[in-house]
């Protein structure tokens, strides 16, 4: 009877949001030029019908249906809304990031992230994955943007990356007893020290696992960039997330750390720095995911020169690392690896997102092929591919426009002028 009445619940919640779907007011797009499905031919002159959250019917012509509230976009480029598969909402770099564990708690920190989630929102970025941060801060951020009390992109979140004992996403460059005390909630240590570290994000609501495969650059430790995680180790991080149905995405900077996490069976790359020939087969096996965060390289090297807060270990694997990525990003495109936008802001300033289609057009990529990245494949990347990344009917209506061509000027990205999250119109500098 319990069960019976829990269906019955259940079905009387989905009739009611069918209902309020159904009974919203409508709202009329005039697109000059729609992108809809970007890499495919833009159409000119299109409607795009909205009631509630939803995209009701796409029609050709400028309709005007009668108590319909008309947004005139007639004049500008109209696409879907983008995707950033590489953020750290909660903080930005900066001279005191370094002991921002000491000074900042949970609170402190979702307040700053509800600061940056609406620049990234303003600037066309409707919605993200948040890969690495503080676990009741990103998942109370996440669930309060959900219920509408805080504006921002709709987000996905993994919470802090499993890590091993002193790895790039646990707490380094301080004393002994320091770290001990600040060790990171999920390192771990052999097989089954990792699965637990697994669940325990899996228990905590993470949307998706991520781990620091190899070192990185802004952990202060000499301790390099390639692979940190044995064999065995990998292999159960991925076995229990995918046991639990979340997908495994990995830092990773060396080739060692690439090859050793996909021939593991893992499912997507950030950065990717050092790829080669046999990490571009193992991609291509695996049908995994590279998010390249080529701003992320550009952002670090120009610090390393002028950055006074940076210590030596990061500043010497800034000018090592940073230079490499753009030449990563077209040899993973020329192998033809599959490319979600990702540009780990939080690294470099929240609202420059768009600064990441210049680096790939840049690499080789034409700018329709960059804003599919951010679009078509970002959201088959973080699983919701049937709800965003195009204009199409029964999808959320994310909508973003700009008053140039994008595919003749990738640079027009930088300047949105409208951004539409779920039929809520954010921003309209008409």
């Amino acid at each position: 009877m319990k069960r019976v009445l829990t269906a019955c619940a259940a079905a009387i919640g989905l009739c009611a949001a069918a209902y309020a779907q159904d009974e919203a007011p409508l709202r009329v797009i005039h697109a000059g030029h729609l992108i809809a499905v970007p890499g495919e031919e833009a159409r000119e002159d299109v409607s795009i019908l909205v009631r509630g959250e939803r995209i009701e019917a796409i029609e050709d012509g400028f309709v005007t249906p009668e108590g319909a509230e008309i947004v005139d976009l007639s004049d500008d480029w109209v696409m879907p809304g983008f995707i950033d598969s590489h953020v750290h909402i909660l903080s930005e770099l900066g001279p005191g990031r370094r002991f921002q564990a000491f000074t900042d708690d949970s609170a402190d920190l979702a307040l700053d992230g509800a600061r940056n989630a609406r620049t990234t929102l303003m600037a066309g970025f409707t919605t993200v994955q948040d890969v690495g941060g503080d676990f009741s801060a990103v998942t109370g951020l996440r669930d309060a943007i959900a219920a509408g009390d805080v504006i921002g992109p709709r987000m996905r979140v993994s919470g802090p990356a499993v890590t091993p004992t002193g790895g790039h996403a646990d707490i380094n460059g301080f004393n002994l007893e320091v770290l001990h005390y600040f060790s990171s909630t999920s390192a771990c240590d052999g097989a089954d020290d990792c699965r637990r570290a697994v669940r325990e994000l899996v228990r905590g609501g993470a949307d998706v696992i991520k781990i620091t495969a190899t070192g990185g650059v802004l952990s202060d430790t000499a301790a390099g960039v390639e692979r940190q995680f044995f064999d065995d180790e990998l292999e159960s991080i991925v076995q229990a997330a995918h046991m639990m149905g979340r997908r495994v995405t990995a830092h990773a900077h060396g080739e060692t750390g690439i090859d050793a996490f996909l021939r593991a069976g893992g499912d997507s790359i950030e950065h990717g720095t050092y790829l080669d020939d046999e990490s571009i087969r193992l991609f291509r096996r695996n049908d995994a995911y590279l998010v390249p965060t080529a701003m992320a390289g550009e952002y670090v090297s120009q610090m390393a020169e002028t950055a006074e807060w940076m210590t030596d270990n990061q500043r010497a694997k800034s000018r090592q690392v940073g230079p490499q990525m753009l030449d990563m990003v077209r040899q993973a495109h020329e192998g033809g690896v599959m490319i979600a936008f990702g540009t780990d802001s939080g690294v470099s300033p929240h609202g420059d997102n768009a600064r990441e289609f210049e680096l790939y057009v840049e690499a080789g990529m034409t700018p329709a092929e960059a804003i599919r990245t951010a679009t078509v494949n970002a959201s088959r990347h973080v699983q919701m591919a049937d709800a965003i990344g195009t204009i199409e009917t029964g999808k959320y209506a994310d909508i973003v426009a700009v008053d140039g061509d994008p595919l003749a000027d990738i640079s027009e990205l930088r300047d949105v002028d409208f951004v539409m999250i779920g039929g809520t119109v954010a921003k309209n500098e008409e």
